[in-house]
């Protein structure tokens, strides 16, 4: 009998494109690693807000640095990732706070399903440029995941309940306490270092 396996928890928004390529790398080898890998859905505009860290689009040189290293990363490591078209209003306007509440609450009452139900809502956004905050958007990534359209509508029904917003924020500040000053923000293999 090997040695137990060692705790490691992944904050992540599916609005982050590090945080897909550093869940794809877990999820992957996580039992090659020996890694009981934990699955924290968190806010990344929370965590922004908290380290006073401003997303890399907004300054020029860090927007086309990372444009061509997540593209480099997901060719190296086979994860289907493209930039959307609209850039922009994907990342700012629409954001990722119904997405994130609904991992909370699938989190709470069905975890087995969470790391599916995330992999379906980052294809949506970053591999195919589909909607990831309205509600037929959400079930339908629900869905492919595997879970009953019933129970996703039931779940999302309750993503605005006081028990899945405190759960976000207070999975948003413990990523706060670890002095992240944003969602994965290094590159896969560098996450498991912090």
């Amino acid at each position: 009998m090997g040695p137990l396996p060692r705790t490691l928890e992944l904050f992540y928004d599916v609005l982050s494109p590090y945080s897909w390529l550093a869940f794809e790398v877990l999820c992957r080898y996580k039992n090659i690693w020996n890694v009981s890998l934990q699955l924290r859905p968190t806010l990344i505009a929370g965590i922004m807000k908290d380290s006073g860290n401003q997303p890399p689009a907004l300054l020029p040189r860090k927007a086309l640095y990372v444009k061509n290293d997540v593209r480099l990363l997901g060719q190296y490591l086979q994860v289907p990732i493209h930039l959307p078209k609209d850039f922009f209003f994907v990342i700012f306007e629409k954001g990722s706070l119904t997405a994130m509440r609904f991992l909370t609450i699938v989190k709470l009452e069905h975890p087995e399903l969470l790391e599916k139900v995330s992999r379906e809502l980052w294809m949506r956004v970053w591999s195919r440029d589909e909607d990831i905050t309205e509600p037929q958007s959400i079930l339908a990534a629900a869905e492919k995941a595997g879970m009953s359209t019933g129970r996703a509508r039931e779940l999302l029904e309750r993503v605005s309940t006081p028990q899945v917003k405190n759960q976000l924020k207070e999975t948003t500040d413990a990523a706060c306490k670890y002095g992240r000053p944003g969602a994965s923000y290094r590159t896969p293999l560098a996450a498991l270092c912090l």
